[in-house]
């Protein structure tokens, strides 16, 4: 993943004001000396990564709060804007190119993570498909749009090789300064036989953020998980390198859309 993030070793100087702002000078240094900043939390977790950017944190306490979440894995990247891109912050054009990368779900089949219960890589999603609805089930194309919708909900059936084949709620939010997607399970997550994860106990958010030459990722992980003895940890655990692939994923996406 380190091939994805803001390389190390950047001064102080190089702090920008939006990052500044977004998250403070403490994690902007760490950020930009480490690429990325991982805090899984039981029992009752609170924000501690969340930039301050008022739709992501309202959204955020509000999941935590509905869900009387026992889990919260919160993963902060870096993403430096290849040099093609436009100068400052984004265009309309590079906008829409963003919104749509994320809506491109067919693309995650096949998305490797590295699994921390095995020690190795292992395929995310064997397969993921755009649906029509979580009654019917019926493939359809990726969306796109040629100006991003204030909100928008996309359903997906994808085939997940830890928690099986479940169907998905996306939720999409385009704002002038962010992009934030949401993933809600529709149907309960199993381990094998064990279950993790009953139906619509966990969101999973990505927000990109515009900070000027940057793009500052947030992913959350927000679960009410079961409570048996080390499951709770070891899903806190899968769900944060998860997050990694997910990042990985739009980021790569990121490229195609920013670079001329």
């Amino acid at each position: 993943m380190a091939a994805f993030y803001a390389a190390p070793g950047f001064a102080a100087v190089d702090i920008s004001d939006a990052l500044r702002e977004l998250i403070g000078v403490d994690l902007t240094v760490e950020l930009l000396e480490q690429g990325k900043i991982t805090q899984v939390q039981q029992k009752n977790p609170a924000l501690v990564l969340a930039p301050r950017h008022d739709a992501t944190r309202t959204l955020t306490e509000d999941i935590l709060r509905t869900l009387d979440a026992s889990l919260l894995a919160e993963n902060l990247f870096l993403y430096r804007k290849p040099a093609g891109a436009s100068a400052g912050f984004w265009s309309d054009a590079e906008r829409t190119a963003l919104y749509n990368a994320g809506l491109a779900l067919s693309t995650l089949a096949g998305l490797q993570y590295f699994s921390t219960s095995r020690n190795a890589m292992r395929t995310f999603y064997e397969t993921s498909t755009v649906i029509d609805g979580p009654g019917t089930r019926r493939p359809a194309a990726d969306p796109a749009f040629a100006v991003p919708p204030p909100e928008l909900t996309v359903y997906a059936r994808q085939k997940d090789l830890t928690f099986g084949d479940n169907i998905y709620r996306y939720d999409y939010y385009a704002q002038p300064d962010a992009l934030i997607f949401v993933q809600t399970n529709l149907t309960a997550l199993n381990i094998g036989i064990i279950p993790a994860v009953a139906k619509e106990k966990i969101r999973s958010i990505v927000t990109i953020i515009d900070a000027g030459d940057y793009l500052l990722l947030y992913a959350a992980s927000i679960a009410k998980a079961v409570s048996l003895p080390g499951m709770s940890r070891r899903i806190g655990d899968s769900f944060s390198t998860r997050a990694e692939a997910i990042i990985g994923w739009y980021v790569r996406q990121a490229d195609m859309a920013l670079t001329p």
